[in-house]
């Protein structure tokens, strides 16, 4: 409880004129007696006052809060909450509210100010914004209850758990849902490739057309029906991809809100969307964290919502990758042939535990190697040099890129595909690259 600015102003009003009257009375100017006496019956009165409005203050009842906040969050969008307030009060009262929000979320529009009139509920807002994924539990919330004479402002902490989660700004993936597969991926900038030749999954039967291929004829349907029949086939559709995660000190790189992780992440679950549309299998398996994750191929739409439950708390640590072990973790568990897509940033140090990880798992799926680029790199690169540190820094990612661009030289010498990209280019360039094989037949 601490004094409001009513009571501070009357105190410092009647101590200024009781001062006053003092110094008047030590430089003997005659004044009546009367004004001390009034003086200082002003100020015991008020005490007296403020006393009895602290205790009147300390018995009125706390108002009810109920806070309104969704269920679920995007990384780095807004979203609004609704705190609403009842209470059992008989005259108006405007009080301030201010909700404790819990670390990793921005907000706006708070601390809060409240009319409350009797016998209704006031409800109000305010704004929040995801900095980081995971779960976040609200408890309290914060009001100063003005006292009836107004003379102090109580503060009262209200107990008012939620829970919230944030997951990767999925509100792309949900955007595409209203447009086709393929008109939605070329806003995206995403291209598609012809597919050379016929699908390899049978369809159905058909009436031969012009312009079909003599291969395609079925002969014993073409004798019973007594006119040519051809088979028609379309893309095979039964394929799994797993994504193998790198949880490690490789990808907390950030060049812009999001860090290398969380563009992964992004990246994953779009093309998790187009491949579960596509008719695929998705997985996941992660590595260089303290409890690996691993989901096994699944299909259908309902897999997405399994990927996002999985990865909305997942956070990336300062732990080294270990390539071998999770080849080794991922060998064990997925049998059948697949592709599998290594998200991890190559560094120049990486050597003979990689080049024999990749080997192992290209003996048994396709694999695809995507390497985030940090941009500072490119911005290095292409900047002028005038001083002395700037030709430093130019050498130094000069040669850093000529070591990555070796490593990915070894690579596919030994039939390894990389995908080296920037992180803003990274969801695109991962999306092209699946369709791109998907209609070529590579896997």
């Amino acid at each position: 409880m601490k004094p409001s600015r009513l009571l501070l102003i009357w105190l410092a009003i009647l101590l200024a004129v009781g001062t006053l009257l003092g110094t008047v009375q030590a430089l003997d100017i005659q004044t009546p007696a009367s004004l001390s006496a009034i003086n200082w019956g002003l100020l015991l009165a008020l005490l007296v006052l403020a006393l009895l409005d602290a205790v009147r203050l300390r018995r009125m009842p706390s108002p009810r809060v109920q806070r309104q906040i969704p269920g679920s969050l995007a990384l780095g969008r807004w979203s609004e909450v609704r705190l609403q307030v009842s209470h059992d009060f008989s005259e108006p009262v405007t009080l301030e509210m201010f909700d404790h929000v819990p670390p990793g979320l921005s907000f706006e529009n708070l601390p809060l100010s409240v009319a409350l009139q009797p016998g209704q509920f006031s409800e109000v807002g305010y704004r929040v914004r995801p900095l980081q994924r995971g779960h976040f539990t609200f408890r309290h919330c914060e009001i100063q209850l003005p006292s009836p004479l107004g003379l102090w402002s109580g503060k009262r902490l209200l107990d008012v758990p939620g829970d919230i989660r944030v997951y990767p700004d999925f509100a792309k993936l949900y955007g595409g849902q209203l447009l086709a597969v393929d008109n939605w991926l070329s806003q995206l900038g995403v291209r598609q490739r012809q597919r050379r030749g016929q699908g390899l999954e049978f369809h159905q039967l058909r009436e031969f057309r012009e312009g079909d291929s003599l291969r395609q004829i079925d002969w014993k349907a073409t004798a019973r029906q007594r006119t040519p029949i051809a088979r028609e086939y379309e893309d095979e559709r039964d394929q799994q991809i797993i994504f193998m995660l790198d949880c490690g000190r490789r990808l907390r790189s950030q060049d812009d809100e999001l860090s290398h992780f969380d563009h992964a992440l992004n990246a994953c679950l779009l093309l998790s969307h187009v491949a579960l549309r596509q008719g695929d299998a998705v997985g996941l398996s992660t590595f260089a964290v303290d409890h690996p994750r691993y989901l096994a191929p699944i299909k259908g739409a309902s897999q997405l919502k399994v990927l996002l439950n999985a990865v909305y708390d997942l956070n990336s640590t300062p732990r080294p990758a270990d390539y071998p072990a999770a080849a080794s973790r991922l060998l064990a568990r997925q049998k059948r042939r697949g592709l599998i897509i290594l998200l991890t940033n190559l560094r120049d140090e990486d050597d003979e535990d990689l080049l024999s990880s990749a080997k192992r798992l290209s003996q048994y799926h396709q694999l695809l190697i995507v390497s985030l680029r940090e941009d500072i790199l490119d911005h290095v690169r292409q900047d002028q040099v005038q001083t002395l540190p700037e030709a430093l820094a130019y050498c130094g990612a000069v040669d850093y890129l000529n070591a990555r661009a070796e490593l990915h030289e070894r690579l596919n010498a030994q039939g390894v595909q990389v995908l080296d990209v920037r992180p803003g280019e990274l969801s695109t360039g991962l999306v092209s690259r699946y369709l791109s094989w998907k209609r070529s037949g590579v896997f």
